[in-house]
């Protein structure tokens, strides 16, 4: 959606889960959704497109997934070299998480680096946090930037810590009194900062929650009890801390509500949360077109 926002024309979208294909067909039928595992994905009749984007799985760098790296089977940085290499694309824009930056994989970046360059582009490293950019969570992100080798002196990252995000209380308001909860007014007055990093639920664990102890807490402190997902809004007498639905988890996330989500609550949740929040995306893409051209559509695959 954000590189959709940024002027960007998708021809080919892979994506190995069901109910994420059925999410974004529902939402835009003209899309070209590939579903299926990236690692077996044939990128060669996409050659010559413009951008190649790319959200890889983060657990290989992550604390929560225990930093395994390379060493973790769903690293798929060696699938996306490869696609890159298979459709040449003029740019690329990878997202992942900010354990990427960490010392313990310096040597790993390098690497990454390293093929970028033999295959004739300039890469760049930065860490952004979708609070400067609107979003109203405190959520890092790494984004890796690289542009043909003739087009580098032509890219600039976009500027951040310009736009005051609003605070859960203001974004969740009207989805938080949709039912006449007449204490949602005294909520959003407690609610007066922005969010922890949502986070995206995990397989393994069962059903959908806000996060470990440390940020139930800080949900705690917002007025919002973290330990899972209720399918609607407070009714007019409710009494106590509510739980968010999946819908106000989107709004945290950037997401416009005419924007559905297929599936029951754990995976519509899991879904938003680990989604990049478009607000993010779409301004950095926005540079990128501006390296690339001026005025014209540009096709990708992400």
């Amino acid at each position: 959606m954000g590189l959709e926002q940024s002027g960007f024309e998708h021809v080919g979208l892979i994506e190995i889960d069901k109910d994420c294909c059925a999410t974004l067909r529902l939402n835009r039928p003209r899309w070209n959704v590939v579903e299926g595992d990236l690692r077996t994905f044939d990128a060669r009749p996409y050659r010559g497109v413009d951008l190649v984007a790319a959200g890889l799985p983060c657990p290989p760098f992550s604390i929560a997934g225990r930093q395994l790296g390379t060493n973790d089977e769903r690293n798929l940085f060696p699938d996306a070299i490869r696609i890159i290499e298979e459709c040449a694309p003029r740019a690329v824009m990878i997202e992942n998480v900010r354990g990427l930056l960490g010392a313990v994989f310096d040597d790993y970046r390098g690497h990454v680096e390293g093929q970028l360059r033999q295959l004739g582009y300039a890469p760049d490293w930065r860490l952004f946090n979708a609070a400067d950019f609107g979003v109203p969570q405190l959520r890092p992100s790494v984004l890796f930037v690289a542009v043909k080798k003739d087009l580098a002196g032509s890219f600039a990252w976009p500027l951040s810590g310009f736009v005051m995000p609003p605070t859960v209380g203001e974004v969740m308001f009207d989805l938080m009194s949709v039912n006449g909860w007449r204490g949602a007014a005294q909520w959003r007055d407690k609610a007066n900062e922005i969010a922890p990093t949502v986070v995206g639920g995990s397989r393994k664990h069962g059903g959908p929650d806000l996060g470990p102890t440390r940020a139930r807490a800080a949900w705690a402190s917002l007025g919002v009890d973290g330990r899972g997902i209720w399918d609607s809004a407070p009714g007019p007498d409710f009494v106590g801390m509510p739980r968010l639905t999946v819908r106000m988890v989107a709004s945290l996330q950037g997401f416009p509500d005419n924007w559905a989500f297929v599936g029951k609550k754990t995976t519509a949740y899991r879904q938003v949360g680990n989604a990049f929040p478009p607000p993010v995306p779409r301004a950095v893409t926005r540079q990128i077109k501006k390296c690339l051209s001026s005025g014209k559509l540009i096709r990708m695959v992400g």
